[in-house]
Order: C-alpha cells, then sequence, then structure tokens
C-alpha cells in the first residue's frame, strides 16, 4: 500500500506553498523543511483537511494523524483521552502497553493540563498509533522530546510502518531508517 501524490499545487491567495508536487510514499518517509514551506499544508491535504488547486492524492482513505497541536482533551486522563478518541476500538491492554512503551505507563489517572509538553506529544503519538487506519500523517512528532522518548517513539512509529505507510514530516535529519526523504 503506498500514498500517491501526483502533481500537487496548492496557494494561499498571490502566494504559492506547493508548485507541482509528487511523490510516492511507502514505509516509513520523511518530509523535510523549514518552516512555512508547506509541510504541514501537504499534510493537510493528504487527511482531507485542505484542498489541492489541481493535482490529486490517492492511497488513504482512513489516516489517523499527529498534528502540531497535540489536539488533547486537557480534562481527562491520558485513558480518557484514547477512549473518547477511539471509541468502540479502544483496547486497555493495548493501550496500556503503548503508553508503557513511550514512557506514560505511570501517570495514571493525571489530567493532560498537568503535563509536560513532550508527555501531551507522547500521547498525541499513542492516540494516532492506537487508532484503526491505512497510512499515519505525524506532523513534526518528535517536537520536545528528550533523547530517550524521542527513541521510544521513533521505535512506535517504526513497528507502524512495518504495516502501512508512514509520513512524517520534521525540521532536521532523523537518524532512522526510511525509504524516502524529500526536502520542500
Amino acid at each position: 500500500m503506498s500514498i500517491v501524490i501526483q502533481d500537487v499545487c496548492k496557494s494561499f491567495g498571490n502566494t504559492p506553498v506547493l508548485q507541482h508536487f509528487s511523490w510516492t510514499v511507502d514505509g516509513p518517509a520523511v518530509l523535510m523543511g523549514r518552516s512555512g514551506c508547506g509541510k504541514t499544508t501537504l499534510l493537510r491535504i493528504l487527511l482531507g483537511l485542505e484542498a489541492a488547486d489541481s493535482g490529486a492524492v490517492s492511497g488513504v482513505k482512513t489516516p489517523a494523524a499527529v498534528f502540531q497541536e497535540d489536539r488533547l482533551l486537557m480534562a481527562k486522563s491520558a485513558g480518557g483521552n484514547l477512549r473518547f478518541a477511539l471509541g468502540g476500538t479502544y483496547n486497555a491492554a493495548r493501550a496500556a502497553a503503548l503508553l508503557r512503551e513511550l514512557g506514560l505507563g505511570d501517570v495514571g489517572d493525571k489530567r493532560v493540563r498537568n503535563y509536560s509538553g513532550g508527555m501531551r506529544r507522547r500521547l498525541a503519538l499513542a492516540r494516532a498509533l492506537l487508532a484503526p487506519s491505512d497510512a499515519l500523517v505525524l506532523d513534526e512528532p518528535l517536537t520536545g522530546l528528550d533523547t530517550e522518548n524521542r527513541a521510544a517513539a521513533l521505535r512506535c512509529i517504526l513497528r507502524a510502518a512495518e504495516e502501512k505507510p508512514v509520513l512524517l514530516s520534521a525540521h532536521e535529519t532523523l537518524d532512522i531508517p526510511c525509504r524516502a526523504v524529500v526536502e520542500l
């Protein structure tokens, strides 16, 4: 299974952001570039949150995502956030195992409003990894993570990439085995 991006163009007013961008993503792939170069715009197009001016995207029917903002429910715990987001697909044992792997196994009923930025980021990643999907679209999923937590998050992302295409954006070079790195 692949994500196929064909000749995508997108402008905001008179400012072109993406110009005839094409790429096929299968397995883990990294989209790199400076702030404002169009990474998030491309990811929003893949997620169906933004329409391309022209071109086409295929291979993404039910994506899961990590956004630049964590988009968590601050008054709920990690489990409460996952139960809310995953609904009937929530599996408590699977969620607990992933939270432990991401270093969140001991947060208990602590409300997300009391989490550090890195903890929130890892919970947002857990939500995406647990959601039923045919692709993962991750907008700077490692932001705010220290070395140890970054390594744990990358292990989880690479494991998911064994089953579906994973596209993640980054500002910096990532030390991960991936099939493609494209710079915007």
